[in-house]
């Protein structure tokens, strides 16, 4: 399938692209935009934005869409957390988005280094929020309680597909697990807003779609990204539709119908795409 022309991005023209990669280099640190492949790449290291990537570079899973690929795990870096925090600083960032390889070889799944992060975050940039995209943590409780207690001011988890698509797309995950993550935060009694987000384009309906923000709303989720799936090699599966961007449009109005409070949905839409802005800051 050809890329339509709503999903074509130019190339960076600001030095500040340049800038962003080669102090990402300095301080050795590691971006979901490099590691993903995101199309908003250019446009975010122009802004001197990037989503930092903790925990190493390799995953203990194996999901279909990404192309973070599985490999070596490696002991969590203690001096990460610092790192991240003079990253932020450099870049001038108001609003730090923190994700990570998912790590089912540790015991807590990571939880502790997200914590250690987001703290040191919150000591060097006093004024600064910090948004956090987690893994399940396959579904430890304890661990969540771990990054809900070091106060990140927005809780990510990303759903990523319909249900019906999970052996196919996410086989070592699950929806209902996933689900439940964003209901205890929504049930912590921390104040702290859960967020989701899902692709379209790998095989589902649009009643699927409804049904995925619906359940995403009856959780407590308050804010939904949706974006267009883009096919990062020949040996991910291949794009089985491009929705239009009035059809994106449809379905913010749906959710926000149905109560959701935050709607963020167009074809290059990503969880950590202009964060700061759909977090409010």
């Amino acid at each position: 399938m050809r890329i339509p022309p709503w999903l074509r991005t130019p190339l960076p023209k600001s030095r500040d692209f340049a800038s962003t990669g080669a102090l990402l280099r300095d301080l050795d640190l590691n971006t979901v935009c490099q590691g993903a492949r995101c199309p908003n790449k250019w446009e975010c290291f122009s802004r001197s934005v990037a989503t930092f990537l903790i925990l190493g570079r390799e995953c203990t899973r194996n999901c279909a869409f990404c192309n973070i690929s599985p490999g070596r795990q490696l002991p969590p870096d203690p001096d990460e957390p610092r790192r991240v925090a003079e990253g932020s600083a450099r870049l001038g960032l108001r609003h730090v988005v923190i994700t990570s390889v998912t790590r089912d070889d540790l015991p807590d799944g990571g939880a502790a280094h997200f914590a250690a992060t987001i703290r040191a975050v919150k000591t060097r940039l006093p004024g600064c929020t910090v948004e956090v995209l987690i893994p399940d943590f396959q579904g430890d409780a304890e661990a969540l309680a771990v990054v809900l207690d070091a106060r990140p001011d927005v809780l990510n988890h990303n759903v990523e597909t319909v249900p019906r698509l999970y052996p196919a797309i996410r086989p070592q995950a699950d929806y209902a697990q996933s689900v439940q993550v964003l209901r205890r935060t929504a049930e912590s009694g921390s104040g702290i807003p859960a967020k989701s987000g899902l692709m379209v384009g790998l095989g589902e309906t649009d009643e699927e779609l409804r049904e995925v923000v619906r359940d995403l709303r009856s959780a407590g989720c308050g804010m939904i990204t949706i974006g267009q799936y883009m096919r990062p090699s020949r040996q991910h599966p291949a794009v089985q539709r491009y929705m239009p961007p009035e059809e994106f449009d449809a379905l913010a109005e749906y959710g926000r119908s149905i109560g959701v409070p935050k709607m963020f949905c167009a074809p290059l839409v990503r969880s950590s795409y202009h964060a700061a802005e759909l977090a409010g800051e």
